[in-house]
């Protein structure tokens, strides 16, 4: 009944309202689909069942954590850092480019980061600049997050050589984009405006790109040495199943 409803709303109101009715419903939803088959390891919660999510008839069922809205791509993230990095516990000046509701509160309490936020037009953003052109001095961050960006913008390997140049030598960044494992090549058309026609090639009303399996040769392109993480190598099938974590997705950590 609850994905029922959930479902729905995702398809009937936009975006800019499901991010306000957001924060009242992470108040009520853990407590209605408490449970232990699923567990978030953001907030640490066990729910009987996630949520759906997308758009259109592309929406994935079970893969919203209603507590901290967290999507696979975030679990995924978070086990890495806890894993295999010391995020969690060295002094690090970070750069969070588009900072999502589930890491941003998290991120802005932990003492050992200098955390800074970014975006063109957010209120919550602490810098506002486009991409394409940033407005600070080379190797300035430790840690440099953009996820889930570079599909929106017009030219992203700019972008990309961008985030590298503001990246200290020693550094790690982050940038997931949607992958499509079974296409070779990235797609590109940013002159193809119509939105329906923008949800069937690129999958969201307002990408411009779908990436493909070159995806890390253009991040090498723009500057970055890439290493490829598959969680399938230290994460049973069974800790997936638990996290609701997407089967074949790909994490590219970036240094220069």
């Amino acid at each position: 009944m609850i994905s029922s409803i959930f479902r729905f709303v995702l398809k009937v109101i936009p975006r800019p309202w499901l991010i306000r009715l957001s924060y009242p419903a992470k108040a009520v939803l853990p407590l209605l689909l408490r449970g232990n088959r699923y567990v978030d390891p953001i907030d640490g919660k066990g729910y009987r069942k996630f949520l759906p999510y997308g758009y259109g008839d592309r929406q994935r069922p079970n893969v919203l954590a209603p507590g901290s809205l967290s999507l696979e791509r975030h679990r995924l993230l978070w086990l890495y850092l806890k894993r295999h990095t010391d995020f969690f516990t060295a002094p690090k000046k970070m750069l969070h480019v588009a900072p999502e509701q589930c890491f941003y509160k998290r991120f802005r309490k932990m003492k050992n980061l200098n955390y800074v936020t970014a975006d063109l037009e957010s209120p919550l953003a602490d810098l506002k600049f486009d991409l394409h052109d940033i407005p600070l001095p080379n190797d300035t961050y430790d840690v440099i997050f953009c996820h889930h960006v570079l599909e929106h913008v017009q030219d992203d390997l700019q972008c990309m050589r961008e985030l590298c140049r503001v990246l200290k030598p020693g550094g790690m960044a982050i940038m997931q984009v949607p992958q499509d494992i079974s296409r070779e090549k990235t797609f590109s058309d940013p002159s193809i405006t119509d939105e329906a026609e923008r949800i069937r090639l690129f999958g969201q009303y307002d990408h411009v790109r779908v990436y493909g399996l070159d995806y890390p040769d253009r991040l090498r392109e723009a500057g970055f040495e890439v290493k490829e993480y598959r969680f399938e190598n230290d994460i049973s099938p069974e800790e997936a199943e638990k996290y609701r974590l997407m089967v074949g997705e790909r994490l590219y950590v970036l240094t220069k």
